[in-house]
């Protein structure tokens, strides 16, 4: 531990550990930055989608203009001879098609923007618990155990529990 990160959190300085004054590589820097750009370009995004209310406004109205055509060509199909009538039902039923597609296109878009708010609530809340157990974590009174030390450790409790 350097003696500023001591400093920082009010820890005693214990001159035996080995301080650590090793720089950080020099692309290090270079991928925190982009790192940190593409996050702030991520959130800026988010909030600014605009329109959702517009397609819906037009999803509708598509749907409203393929219904009223659907009307028409049954109403037209009825009146004309029934050698014409089936190419005009037949245009009628993909006008209703489309009237459909228009109502299941609304439909998943709701479904998917629920959904991307529960995984970002799901987020929040795992960030929340992480930062509950980053907070929790004792500091100070920890020891230095080099690698050796620590494999005797590990090895004497493996056969102690054997």
């Amino acid at each position: 531990m350097t003696k500023k990160l001591s400093e920082l959190f009010d820890l005693p300085i214990d001159d035996e550990a080995p301080l650590v004054d090793e720089p950080l590589p020099n692309d290090s820097y270079d991928v925190m930055q982009n790192s940190l750009s593409n996050l702030e370009k991520i959130e800026n995004a988010l909030p600014q989608v605009r329109g959702l209310d517009a397609s819906d406004m037009e999803m509708d109205h598509l749907a409203k203009l393929a219904e009223d055509s659907f009307n028409d060509l049954s109403n037209l199909g009825m009146q004309v001879d029934s050698r014409f009538s089936s190419e005009i039902f037949n245009v009628a039923g993909t006008m209703l098609g489309h009237a459909i597609t228009a109502k299941t296109a609304k439909i998943n878009k709701k479904i998917k923007m629920i959904e991307l708010q529960l995984k970002k609530a799901a987020l929040d809340q795992k960030i929340a618990s992480k930062d509950k157990e980053i907070e929790a974590t004792p500091l100070g009174n920890a020891s230095l155990l080099d690698r050796n030390e620590l494999l005797t450790a590990i090895l004497t409790k493996k056969n102690n529990d054997k």
